[in-house]
């Protein structure tokens, strides 16, 4: 709740960050399904590397390890948003799952690297990779990768922190597919390097949705404008309404996601302040807000004219 100093009055409406779970706890059940059947594939690729030898293989499991790795933090952060604030957090380890999407591009961007590094000098000096063998484990890996992009493909649309998951699993299915493909084409034509193309294309795919998904994790934490609020709107639409004669101290952000905040102090008449209320012009603002922008969680603090230069003047 937003203070007046003397004069201002704080409001919030919508949900309170405190009572809210995170956009990624409604998704817990999905990422744990996704992380058993990422570990039994991880086994399986493991597996089909030594016996076949083929580095696509190998790299997909390498992947698959990371994507382990990158969903267990996933469900760790979730436990963490959805602890209950205290007076120290006052609003609880939300962060923690945007925490968590750094840290797994981080891991995507090594696995990228190792596997380019690898697949290049795999295409220097091929190595013997029996085809049909291949063939039966990538595949074991595409089915179990649709099924978890199936389970995370609602949840990637509302939380980085799922989506990170997401992109893990889906550079993993079309990893798979290029094992398959490669595989395919070893058995046809014989032309051993087809196994490192085939693991190039795979580095290819992590490293671009990874800078991708940093980029936005860390709009987060640098507490940037969240995607689709226009500053220059919302700051037209509170100056617009009856009575209002300035804005300052105009702030949006993300918490976590799903959770975007607003606070502002108004600028508003003071013969309106008397003749409307507090309560209405607090009522209007939201309302006004609520019905052009997606952010739920406001504080405003409501000022008579001249007030902002008060206020500089107790903060020096």
């Amino acid at each position: 709740m937003g203070a007046g100093h003397g004069h201002g009055h704080g409001h919030a409406h919508g949900p309170d960050p405190d009572a809210k779970g995170t956009a990624a706890g409604a998704y817990r059940g999905q990422l744990r399904i996704t992380l058993g059947i990422t570990l039994t594939v991880l086994l399986v690729e493991i597996a089909g590397a030594a016996v076949t030898g083929s580095l696509a293989l190998l790299a997909d499991a390498g992947h698959m390890a990371t994507d382990a790795i990158g969903v267990s933090m996933a469900l760790l952060a979730i436990h963490f948003a959805n602890r209950p604030a205290s007076e120290r957090r006052t609003y609880g380890y939300a962060r923690a799952e945007i925490l968590a999407a750094v840290l797994n591009c981080v891991l995507l961007l090594g696995v990228g690297g190792y596997i380019l590094v690898e697949a290049v000098e795999r295409l220097i000096t091929p190595a013997e990779v029996p085809g049909g063998v291949t063939v039966i484990f990538g595949s074991v890996g595409v089915v179990a990768n649709v099924v978890s992009l199936s389970l995370l493909m609602r949840g990637q649309r509302e939380s980085l922190n799922v989506r990170g998951a997401f992109l893990e699993v889906l550079s993993d299915a079309l990893g798979s597919l290029a094992v398959v493909v490669a595989a395919v084409v070893i058995m046809a034509t014989g032309w051993r390097r087809a196994d490192p193309v085939a693991s190039l294309l795979i580095g290819v795919m992590i490293v671009p949705r990874t800078v991708k998904l940093l980029r936005e994790a860390l709009d987060v934490l640098l507490e940037a404008a969240p995607k689709g609020v226009d500053m220059v709107e919302v700051r037209a639409h509170i100056l617009a309404l009856p009575g209002v004669q300035g804005l300052h101290d105009l702030h949006v952000w993300t918490i976590t996601s799903g959770l975007p905040v607003l606070s502002a102090h108004v600028v508003v008449a003071p013969d309106v302040l008397d003749a409307v209320g507090h309560e209405k012009l607090l009522h209007d603002l939201q309302g006004c807000l609520g019905s052009h922008f997606d952010v739920e969680h406001c504080t405003f603090q409501l000022e008579p004219g001249g007030h902002q230069a008060h206020e500089t003047r107790l903060c020096h």
